[in-house]
């Protein structure tokens, strides 16, 4: 193992020890299961099913409408109620397929079933992950069945498992990593197969040593899996950081990862392939870290996708304290909760019930031109001139700062003395010239 690092980012207080070292629990839905069509990066997925058909767990009710575009699979039994437009994480309305829940969790034949994975092909491979509707689980969502397969399998070097969680609070990859190692060192195995060429790295951080042991176990005789230790810190997990600490290849906001050789993929993206492919298990389920000041018994769940953030946090005992904030994600990349009926989705990676002394806020003042926002940006970028461009609805000067390189990764705002909000500010910038460019 060698040590990695990348420029900029911040150690940050994190949180994890309310959930870290606690199992995985289950959870099952008792109420209605709800469906978005769009739980992807692409075009929303299509409705095969009617208002009043009866499903069971492991049946696809939409399928995939476009080359990326990813099928949606029931993660319960119960007859369809409703095909209608339903509030999502966002606050937006989506359309979506609602299932009446009957509790009974009555599977299709053969889910579950174990396959023998080495008579498989390339081909098969890919379409066992296509079947399975899998997103990636670690970001936007894009569909995993597009992303294995690139122009050239040749040409990817390193397929890197990116274990290093250094969102606040999060802990789903690190107890991913203890508690589904052999699914995880299978489920690269098999993506190793489609590109013969290239290498696995496992990126672990220095502070999660029983991860570190559990993972070299495994990995003990594997030629072409290496596993590198990297220092805890925010925002590591990005998926360019990731390259950078584990290869070295820089990337820009108009490049993609195949595009320096490498693939990134999130912990339990990789344990959702080894299930789709090796026990014909499509993603039913999510693992979310429900945690925070605010919950009564903050660990990691695993809960079907459909189910609403409300049932999720009753199985967690519920709220301890009134809290200050609710919010799906990390605190720093996060969507603030308005509403708790929402529906879990297969991006979704945590809930967050935050008390009042987590979230206190500092008074916002003038910038004093410290340059804390700019020792930490992981980017590279100067956040105070950036601000400058969007208070003044300066386009051009804001793309020639480098401002669509952003990641929103939140550390200048984080770090930031006079307490701006400097990330969102420049976030509504770039969604401002995305929106343009859409729109020419």
């Amino acid at each position: 193992m060698r040590k990695a690092t990348f420029r900029g980012g911040i150690p940050i207080c994190d949180g994890k020890k309310l959930s870290k070292d606690r199992q995985t629990m289950e959870v099952r839905p008792k109420g209605d299961a709800v469906y978005p069509l769009l739980q992807h990066i692409g075009i929303p997925a299509r409705s095969i099913v009617e208002v009043g058909d009866r499903v069971l767990v492991g049946q696809r009710i939409a399928e995939a409408s476009g080359v990326v575009s990813a099928h949606v699979i029931s993660s319960v039994s119960g007859r369809v109620k409703a095909i209608e437009p339903r509030k999502i994480v966002s606050g937006a309305m989506s359309e979506a397929i609602v299932i009446e829940n009957d509790g009974e969790f009555q599977t299709i034949d053969g889910l579950g079933e174990p396959r023998d994975t080495e008579k498989l092909s390339k081909e098969e491979i890919r379409a066992f992950v296509k079947d399975a509707g899998i997103v990636g689980l670690g970001g936007v969502g894009f569909p995993t069945h597009v992303k294995l397969t690139p122009k050239n399998d040749d040409a990817i070097e390193y397929v890197i498992v990116n274990g290093a969680e250094s969102e606040p609070y999060l802990t789903a990859d690190y107890r991913g990593m203890l508690e589904e190692t052999e699914r995880l060192v299978g489920g690269l195995k098999l993506m190793l197969r489609l590109f013969e060429q290239a290498q696995g790295i496992i990126l672990i951080e220095k502070n999660k040593p029983e991860a570190i042991k559990m993972m070299s176990a495994a990995l003990k005789g594997e030629s072409r899996i290496h596993i590198k230790a990297v220092n805890p810190k925010y925002p590591r997990g990005a998926e360019r950081q990731a390259i950078y600490a584990a290869t070295k290849r820089k990337m820009n906001s108009s490049m993609i990862p195949t595009d320096v050789g490498c693939m990134v993929y999130n912990v339990h993206t990789v344990i959702a392939v080894y299930r789709a492919v090796a026990e014909s298990m499509p993603l039913l389920h999510r693992v979310l870290t429900v945690t925070g000041g605010a919950v009564a018994n903050p660990r990691n769940y695993t809960v079907n996708i459909g189910t609403s953030y409300a049932e999720v946090l009753e199985a967690a005992g519920g709220l301890c304290k009134e809290p200050e904030k609710l919010v799906s994600g990390g605190p720093m990349m996060g969507t603030e909760l308005l509403d708790l009926t929402v529906p879990v989705t297969k991006t979704s990676s945590a809930l967050l019930a935050l008390s009042k002394e987590e979230t206190a806020e500092p008074f916002e003042s003038p910038c004093i031109r410290c340059g804390r926002c700019m020792e930490v940006c992981p980017s590279r970028l100067v956040p105070r001139k950036l601000i400058k461009c969007a208070e003044c609805s300066d386009d051009q000067r804001f793309i020639r700062l480098g401002g669509m390189e952003c990641s929103e990764c939140g550390a200048c705002s984080y770090n930031c003395p006079a307490g701006r909000s400097l990330t969102g500010t420049i976030k509504q910038m770039r969604r401002s010239i995305l929106d343009e460019r859409r729109r020419r």
